[in-house]
């Protein structure tokens, strides 16, 4: 009995030291340690240490082999000592509520705590923890910032599959065989796979949307989309390949395969021909076809198929052998081919890397422009661009045709053959052609090299229009010949814009794509989603049936019977405004401008700098000019012209006194001097001159102003001796040729452009005189 005894207390001995190894080992993690800060350190402290920390042991500056763990043990304390709620457990009960560790050797374990002992499940030998399941998910698991910064954007390049897991999941546990195998075959064929730790990164499972675990989704331009069958084999692949766009590869026969390689004018872009024996395309060609949708439209003949027998024997096809085609500019011969038992993704990516352009590209965009003439990076990694500005049609067919010719017997790997459509791309010709005559109606030639991305190149262009001739072909040759030995021989430099990019969708194109994605989310959120996903879409659509049926309520319920005043028209109520009191336009005022009328307040020595010199930015004063005679007229048909424009709280409106504020007047006209001449004392017609009409838009805080000239007519037939609008010359003027009364009836007829002139103001259309400082007003 007492060696019983003493045996079972040797077992709760050993039992206990277990556990005591079991915390000693929980307790390892000392977030305070691995920052090497003390438990009193301040917010500012730890994170110093952590930036310090994070630069020393980044993996793509340390070369360690331990330091993929060492930084994210760091990340991970940080995460716990800048959290002032897990700091706290952490200080109270040595863990921060949460996994301490991250690497895969520090995972989650679950404890059972009563009367101060545990229970860690290994005890019990149940597999649910991560370290008793297969360790192959450890080289795909995503942090957050990895999935935002990095798989979001490579989605655009290839799809992902992804898994949420946990631990204590048996469904996860079930699934486990099945995404093994398909994850190994994907990935082969260039699915991305992707794994979150749903205990260890709650923030990327909460921003993907996944609630429960196991959850599958697939991830495809920046779009997720959640998996719900079955989990097989056959249904993860079907997945997979329904992320992919319907329209990547086109099915090729004798009908079409003329139509679908003569496209590579239209598209820019060469054209790849798989021959295979399988009935579908295969889900390898699709994902290839998906990567290089930018570059390279692509076709799948089906040789065992009737009605493509022709297409079989024009290229001397194997159909007991996979062959890749590569056509450029020339539909009845490859540009390149490849043919192998097993393609693989590799042999794939080679061939289609080294045949993304044509032999001589157009210059659609900036970022081919780019890719196809990159930056020089040192004198010995010079990059050469040849580009043929010419234009479309039969005309330039010839040129063309000769450049390419030329292109296709001096291909080098530093230098690029292009071109490019005046018409298309004006810019662009203008800055290169000097000489713009010379070359009307013809193509050119330069040679240029750019020095950096802000558009810098130095360049040199053929003297005379390229023809194609023999003797053209000698001269282009020979220039190039001189450019590997002497570089200077480019001796122009200029700025070049950024091209137009000329294949981009119609907005309303780009709007629909954008609405069919949007129901589309919202039709799988509604069959498939729970509720938690369900929520916001649900309280928005009560929320707007709330608002519509409240209005018809209280609709209904009004008293609609009542007589009320009919309000007074816009027009009438503003010409009211403005007759009402003249000297109400002298007072300034802050009050917001009710409907119906405009609030014009006068330009005086005293409101000076509050209305212009220290006005706000982006603030603009729209000034009428006039005078005691002309007040009333000028000011009702002011405020019909720029009633519309009151809606914008960064345009304020006033006017000026001439008979009092003549020189100040002067002095801005003076810096305007296509719009005025400059008054002298000899212009017997100066003092003479009527600025009533005039309107400037001042910019107070940018010192310059825009310029109205108003449009004057003798008379409203528009008699022989009628002055010009505002966009007619001054010299007239000046010569005396007309002076419109102040007193006569066309005064109105001043501003009737005003209202165009205004939506060019907002445009910032308008010509800017800009000023050294704003003159004193007295």
């Amino acid at each position: 009995m007492e060696l019983g005894r003493a045996g079972l207390a040797w077992a709760a001995a050993l039992l206990l030291a277990a556990l005591g190894a079991q915390a000693a080992a929980a307790g390892d993690f000392d977030p305070y340690r691995v920052l090497g800060v003390g438990r009193s350190s301040s917010q500012a402290d730890i994170k110093k240490a952590y930036k310090r920390l994070a630069r020393e042991w980044h993996p793509d500056k340390n070369k360690d082999p331990g330091a993929e763990d060492k930084f994210i043990q760091i990340s991970k304390a940080y995460e716990i000592l800048s959290n002032e709620e897990k700091r706290a457990n952490f200080d109270r009960y040595g863990d921060a509520g949460e996994s301490q560790g991250y690497s895969q050797h520090q995972h989650r374990q679950f404890h059972h705590f009563h009367e101060g002992f545990y229970f860690d499940e290994s005890f019990f030998h149940f597999p649910f923890n991560s370290e008793r399941r297969d360790t192959s998910d450890e080289k795909y698991l995503l942090h957050f910032s990895h999935y935002i910064n990095e798989i979001v954007p490579d989605s655009f390049k290839k799809p992902y599959l992804i898994k949420i897991t946990s631990d204590w999941c048996f469904s996860c546990i079930h699934i486990e065989p099945v995404w093994k195998e398909v994850a190994q075959e994907l990935e082969a064929l260039g699915v991305g796979i992707g794994v979150v730790h749903a205990g260890y990164e709650r923030r990327l499972a909460h921003h993907l949307g996944a609630h429960s675990t196991p959850s599958l989704l697939g991830l495809i331009n920046g779009k997720i989309t959640f998996f719900h069958n079955a989990v097989i084999r056959e249904n993860l692949r079907q997945f997979v390949e329904n992320l992919l766009p319907g329209n990547l590869v086109e099915k090729i026969t004798d009908k079409n395969y003329i139509r679908f390689l003569s496209n590579w004018k239209k598209e820019n872009k060469p054209h790849v021909l798989l021959f295979d024996h399988m009935p579908v395309v295969p889900l390898l060609y699709k994902l290839t076809a998906f990567a290089y949708r930018d570059y390279l439209s692509f076709g799948y003949v089906y040789v065992g198929l009737r009605g493509t027998e022709e297409l079989s024997s024009q290229y001397n096809i194997n159909v007991y052998t996979p062959t890749m085609m590569i056509f450029k500019e020339h539909v009845d011969r490859p540009a390149d081919v490849v043919q192998a038992r097993d393609m693989k993704k590799q042999l794939i990516d080679d061939f289609l890397s080294q045949n993304k352009f044509l032999m001589v590209a157009r210059l659609t965009n900036q970022k081919l422009f780019q890719e196809l003439c990159p930056v020089k990076k040192s004198h010995r990694q010079r990059k050469h661009c040849a580009v043929l500005l010419t234009g479309e049609g039969d005309k330039f067919a010839e040129a063309y045709e000769a450049f390419l010719t030329f292109a296709a017997a001096n291909t080098k790997d530093t230098l690029k053959f292009v071109h490019i459509y005046r018409d298309r791309q004006p810019e662009f010709a203008d800055a290169l052609l000097m000489d713009e005559e010379k070359y009307r109606g013809k193509s050119a030639v330069v040679i240029l090299e750019r020095h950096n991305n802000a558009g810098k190149i130095t360049y040199k262009i053929l003297e005379e229009a390229w023809q194609g001739s023999k003797e053209d072909n000698f001269i282009l040759l020979d220039l190039l010949d001189q450019l590997r030995t002497d570089p200077g021989l480019l001796s122009l430099e200029t700025v070049l814009a950024d091209l137009n990019d000329e294949l981009a969708p119609m907005f309303l194109i780009r709007w629909l794509y954008s609405t069919l994605d949007y129901i589309s989310d919202c039709w799988d959120s509604l069959f498939h989603s729970n509720w938690r996903e369900m929520m916001p879409l649900l309280s928005l659509l009560f929320s707007a049936l709330f608002i519509l049926f409240g209005t018809v309520i209280v609709q209904a319920f009004s008293d609609s019977s009542d007589p009320r005043d009919s309000p007074p028209s816009e027009k009438e109520e503003t010409a009211a405004k403005t007759e009402k009191n003249d000297t109400s336009f002298s007072k300034e005022s802050n009050r917001i401008p009710k409907k119906g009328f405009v609030e014009v307040t006068e330009l005086t020595d005293i409101n000076y700098n509050s209305n212009l010199v220290r006005l706000r930015p982006g603030h603009m004063n729209v000034v009428l000019i006039l005078s005691n005679s002309t007040k009333t007229i000028l000011l009702q048909k002011f405020a019909l012209e720029v009633y519309t424009f009151t809606g914008s709280s960064s345009l304020h409106f006033s006017f000026l006194s001439l008979d009092k504020h003549r020189e100040w007047l002067e002095y801005l006209l003076e810096f305007a001097q296509d719009a005025a001449p400059i008054p002298n004392q000899y212009d017997k017609h100066f003092l003479e001159r009527d600025y009533t009409g005039y309107v400037l838009a001042l910019n107070g805080h940018k010192k310059y102003f825009c310029l109205f000239k108003p449009h004057r007519s003798g008379d409203e037939g528009g008699t022989p001796g009628s002055c010009e609008d505002y966009d007619s010359s001054l010299h007239a003027e000046a010569r005396g040729k007309s002076s419109c009364s102040p007193g006569s009836r066309s005064i109105k007829n001043k501003l009737h452009k005003l209202s165009f002139w205004m939506e060019r103001l907002l445009e910032g259309s308008l010509q800017r005189f800009y000023i050294p400082s704003w003159p004193a007003l007295d």
